[in-house]
């Protein structure tokens, strides 16, 4: 590495300095900024694997409830029409549907409000103005 030649008033290193110092804040920045996309990125994924699998929970309720009111409608329909034993085992299934579909239906609520959407970009995106201003 060569220096350039010096000047007789020793304004050469003060600008290399500065430059340099420039260099080195735009490289800084755009390493952080990088960083941060790759943050993100990270994070969006673990969220979309989180949000899936309480969309699954919320399908699977759907189906529960529905089943719940297919037995529901079939038991009274069949306690109604044959006063029998196998009416009321249809209702005791459907009752055991509507049991599934409020636990799913539970985890599914208490999932769903555990999700966080990128917290630790939020923070630190939040923290970039801050840094370029030396604070």
């Amino acid at each position: 590495m060569s220096a350039p030649p010096p000047r007789g008033d020793g304004g050469d290193k003060t600008q290399q300095s500065i430059g340099q110092l420039l260099a080195d804040a735009s490289r800084d920045l755009s390493t952080l900024l990088r960083q941060e996309v790759q943050l993100a990125k990270a994070e969006l994924r673990q969220e979309a694997r989180t949000t899936g699998r309480v969309a699954a929970m919320f399908v699977a309720a759907a189906i529960a409830a529905l089943l719940t009111l297919l037995f529901l409608s079939h038991a009274l329909w069949w306690g109604l029409s044959n006063v029998m034993d196998q009416g009321w085992a249809a209702l005791i299934v459907a009752v055991l549907w509507a049991v599934v579909a409020g636990v799913l239906a539970a985890r599914a609520r208490r999932q769903m409000s555990s999700i966080r959407t990128l917290p630790q970009t939020k923070q630190t995106a939040h923290e970039i103005p801050d840094a370029l201003r030396g604070r």
